[in-house]
Order: C-alpha cells, then sequence, then structure tokens
C-alpha cells in the first residue's frame, strides 16, 4: 500500500471522464489498498480514482462509522429523490468549502471490490459522498456547481 499523489485544482485530468473497469485484477486491488490510504491520511471522506491521477470508474468511501471504507465500481445511480443543501469541500480544492445542492437520497448500482453487483441506498452524508464522487467520474468538480456566494477559504492550520 501507498499514499499516492493528489491531483489538485488546475490539473486538467480532474476533468476527463473516467473509464469503466473492464477486469478487477491485482493492480485495481492494489489502487483500491493505495486509495483508501490515501483518503485516510488526508482525512478525506470520499475519493474517485481520478483524484490520484488513474481515469477509472472507483470510488472510495468512509464515513469513519463502524463499517469501514466502502468500494464502489463502475457505479450508476438509479434513482434520486428530494434535495439537501450541504456544506462540502474536496480533497483536490484544500481549504475550500462551498454549499451545494445534492440529492437526499440515492440508489447506486456497482461492483464491489469482488466483483459482485451490490445496489446501495444512501442517504444524507452517503448520498452527498457518492454523488460527489461520481460527479468526478465524470469529470465535474464541485466548484463548478456551488451556490453563488457561498465559497469560502479555510486557512490551513
Amino acid at each position: 500500500m501507498a499514499i499516492r499523489n493528489l491531483r489538485l485544482d488546475g490539473d486538467e485530468i480532474l476533468y476527463k471522464k473516467s473509464r469503466e473497469v473492464e477486469n478487477i485484477d491485482d493492480r485495481i486491488q492494489e489502487l483500491i489498498d493505495d486509495m483508501i490510504e490515501t483518503m485516510h491520511k488526508y482525512n478525506g471522506v470520499g475519493l474517485a480514482a481520478v483524484q490520484v491521477g488513474v481515469l477509472k470508474r472507483i470510488i472510495v468511501i468512509d464515513l469513519y462509522d463502524d463499517k469501514g471504507p466502502i468500494v464502489l465500481i463502475n457505479p450508476k445511480i438509479l434513482k434520486s429523490k428530494g434535495e439537501q443543501e450541504v456544506e462540502e469541500g474536496c480533497l483536490s480544492f484544500p481549504n475550500r468549502f462551498a454549499k451545494i445542492i445534492r440529492p437526499a437520497e440515492i440508489v447506486v448500482e456497482c461492483l464491489d471490490r469482488d466483483g459482485k453487483m451490490v445496489k446501495i441506498k444512501a442517504k444524507e452524508l452517503l448520498a452527498q459522498a457518492i454523488s460527489h464522487e461520481i460527479d468526478h467520474l465524470e469529470g465535474e468538480v464541485f466548484i463548478d456547481k456551488i451556490i453563488p456566494g457561498t465559497l469560502e477559504y479555510v486557512e490551513p492550520e
């Protein structure tokens, strides 16, 4: 396992669409482990593979509850319901936070890291995190979707 370099604001890869994962092999498993380790190092809730420079449709999320990290490969939102106004940040846009509208609930279909098709029903923070990370897979970043006038820069400690 290794900490990977985060791609930051201004890196054009963040605006590229990620490709489907065809085969969950050892290299993909290693990438997933590295992504989880990288996300934890930077205290992130979620990380998309594109944020470490890999254009693959892989997301890792950890709400730091008793469930541990979740891995979503080739995720697709099947349904979304309602909306929530949330405060959001992004590891690729350090120290910047803003309000954004996200679905309140979503149903996602994806492969888990063992290649099994799973459906995840997500609400609140999990729905927000999955939506945010799926945007990354589409080459979309939160900074382009914020509610005008809500962007704040927080000085690092």
